[in-house]
Order: structure tokens, then sequence, then C-alpha cells
């Protein structure tokens, strides 16, 4: 038995692409491209990066919304990467998704009632009367008022809607949430509601998070251990004070010099800004892909690529970097 909830080992979801006059396959985008890590009961891991990097499609693919291209998704000591379709209903009870657009993620036709019913509904959970009370139950439990089961989405602001979206996804009482960028949308005044909704949620129902997002201050707060994505790879994986502390790839110190400090009189002159812009997943870099924009990079660089491990002076899983020069 593993004492790991989820194990994802050389995991990678490449899109076929398509085109000419028969349609045919003329290459991929390599959204994810050998990514593995491990979540413990109980942990949060963020997964961070620029837009495009893929971290929401490594979210998606766990849950098996793609079908990954390669690689095993280990959950609970059961191997999902390849489960037939009839599976998966049971497996959506354990691992739930709070989407990033609140407006988006809700059907504007339903009230908020039946769109709370409906995990209930799908998986044949309780009859109606016994459906109701769960359904009180759970917008009390995330800060609404149970009266606001006969409203309709379009009648809550976007930090309510998340809210909704949060009492869905806890619902079944899963044991792991996907956040896709669940603050992102929102006023940052209200991002700290949510946040402290969502470790207050972890606490309570012993919840295991993987948390995705591009705000490294958000990460922060509520990660555990930070895994730094880059077009398709995890580049530095370790837990979240270490990070910021003393982060050891390039690409790692440029998002971190990149947090505004609220102080005018700062020093800027040691902040790292990267050149140039992402390379096309399509058809990534030789070697390290970090190499096109590294203030740090040689011939080795361009021709041999890292491998995600141990930093020099650490050992076991302390802290991964995949950068020849770390």
């Amino acid at each position: 038995m593993s004492e790991h909830l989820l194990e994802v080992n050389n995991l990678k979801m490449h899109f076929p692409i398509h085109g000419g006059i028969f349609w045919k396959h003329i290459g991929n985008v390599y959204a994810v491209d050998d990514v593995s890590f491990n979540i413990k009961p109980g942990e949060t891991v963020g997964l961070v990066g620029e837009s495009g990097c893929g971290k929401t499609t490594v979210g998606r693919t766990i849950l098996h919304l793609y079908d990954p291209t390669a690689g095993r998704v280990i959950f609970d000591n059961q191997d999902i990467s390849k489960l037939p379709k009839k599976k998966l209903r049971q497996l959506r009870r354990d691992i739930q998704m709070i989407f990033q657009d609140p407006y988006e993620s809700l059907n504007s036709r339903h009230t908020i009632g039946e769109i709370l019913k409906e995990p209930f509904v799908i998986h044949g959970i309780g009859a109606e009367a016994e459906r109701t009370a769960e359904v009180k139950k759970l917008l009390l439990k995330v800060g609404l008022s149970e009266n606001v089961m006969t409203r309709y989405p379009h009648e809550f602001s976007g930090g309510q809607r998340q809210r909704i979206g949060i009492a869905r996804a806890v619902a079944l009482k899963p044991k792991m949430i996907i956040c896709d960028e669940p603050v992102s949308a929102l006023d940052v005044s209200i991002q700290s509601q949510i946040l402290n909704l969502l470790l207050d949620l972890q606490q309570d129902m012993n919840l295991t998070y993987i948390f995705i997002a591009h705000d490294l201050a958000v990460v922060r707060h509520i990660s555990d251990r930070v895994a730094v994505m880059y077009l398709g790879k995890i580049v530095e994986f370790t837990d979240a004070d270490s990070i910021y502390e003393n982060p050891l790839h390039p690409y790692t110190q440029a998002l971190i010099s990149a947090i505004p400090v609220p102080d005018p009189e700062a020093d800027t002159s040691k902040k790292q800004i990267l050149i140039g812009d992402v390379p096309s997943p399509i058809n990534p870099p030789s070697g390290c892909r970090f190499h096109t924009r590294c203030p740090m990079a040689t011939d080795m660089c361009v021709e041999r690529e890292p491998t995600l491990q141990a930093a020099k002076g650490t050992s076991g899983e302390a802290h991964l970097v995949s950068c020849h020069y770390a």
C-alpha cells in the first residue's frame, strides 16, 4: 500500500494536429510531456507556471476529461489512467474539480437547488427530501443562506458563484479536489475569503488539493508543496517555503522576482526579467526547453535535456530541480 493518495508517473498528453486536403495528422501539441509527482492524503500541491505551460491539462487528464497519451495515474492504489467509462462515474465521486470561471461553470437555466442536487441525482443518492436537506447543509457550509435555493446563478456575484461551485465540488465528500485557478477571476478582496474557505473545508473534510494557479503569492498561502511547470514539464518541485526562499531553477527565480513588492523604495535592480516568448508546444526546443530564454544557457543546455532530480545538498524528494547548473 502506497503512502500517497495520488501518483502521477510519466504522464503525457499530446493533442494531434490535422491539416491538408485529406485532414492528415501533421503534428502534435505537446501540452504535457513526461510529468511525474505525488500527493499525500490531506496535502495541497500547487501547480504554477505561465499561461500555456500545461498545468490545467495535467488536472484535466488526471480527472480523465482527456485520455492520456502515455503514463500512469494511480489514485488510492488503483491505476485510473485506462479506466473504462463505466468505472469513471465512481471515480468522479472521489475526484472533483473547481473551475476557473464561476460565470461559465454553473448552468444558467437551473436554480441553485437544482445545481447542487445534480450530483446526488447522477449517483442515485437519497430521496428528494434527503437531497434538499443535504443542499441546505452545503450552502451553510460555504457561507450562503439556505434561502438561495430557488434563485438562479445570474443573481449572484462572482465570489458567491464560486462558493456555489465549491459546494457542488464537495457535495459527494470527495477525497481529492482539483482547483483550476479558482480565484483568478475574482476581485482581490474576495480571493482571500475563498482561499480561507478552501482551507477550512480541507481541515473539516480531510480534503486533498491540487491547486492550479499563476499567482505565486496565492499558491504560497495555500500549498504545502509547489511544482513549477514550463512548456509541459515540471522544472522544480519542493515545499512552498523553499520555492520562495531558495528557488534553484532560473525560471522559478524569474517568477519569484516578478512578484510585486508593496514598497516604492524597494531595490528593483536585481529583478530578473525574462526575455522572449514561450516557445510553441508544437515544436519545443531541443535539450532544456528553457534554454531559449535562460541567461545561464550553454551548449550543453541546447544539446542535452536535464532530468528532474534531487538538487545538490539534498536527498530523496526534498528539492527536485531540472537544470544542469542548479
